[in-house]
């Protein structure tokens, strides 16, 4: 897996998700179309590892967290960034997303959750906020962010 390749993978999924809201319905949506237990789940979360292996993916670090955005908002990955975070046990910087976010949820510990969410996919619509939290264990985290667009505050 390369990052090209990753970024190809990656598109298949923003293919579907372009112009779509990013609401509670894209939620189940995804998590019905691409499900934890299902090949595209797999293929995503084992080119993570990879990346994360590798050191392309979660390339930097900060208050007990790895991150990076491995693509900027892109014609390829249809207007969306994408970013990774390698989180355990921890709280995230308080954020909001002004276009929403879209976030799939890949455990390392069995039994962790993001945000009190299991294995999967879960959507913050527009002007929605939080701190992203990893609880039981370690997850990473692949989110996609409409345009890029993500507002750090200090709550």
């Amino acid at each position: 897996m390369s990052p090209h390749e990753f970024q190809c993978l990656i598109a298949g999924v923003t293919a579907q998700l372009a112009g779509r809201p990013l609401d509670s319905q894209l939620a189940n949506w995804l998590n019905q179309t691409w499900p934890a237990n299902g090949a595209t789940f797999r293929d995503l979360a084992s080119a993570c590892q990879t990346g994360v292996a590798e050191g392309w993916l979660c390339n930097r670090e900060g208050g007990g967290i790895r991150y990076g955005r491995i693509f900027k908002p892109l014609p390829e990955t249809h207007g969306f960034s994408v970013d990774v975070v390698d989180m355990k046990d921890i709280a995230g910087p308080h954020h909001v997303h002004p276009h929403g976010e879209i976030d799939l949820i890949m455990p390392l510990t069995e039994g962790a959750t993001f945000d009190g969410h299991p294995a999967g996919w879960c959507v913050y619509g527009p002007g929605s906020a939080h701190r992203p939290t990893v609880a039981n264990g370690e997850a990473l985290v692949l989110y996609l962010l409409p345009q890029g667009a993500i507002e750090f505050t200090p709550a």
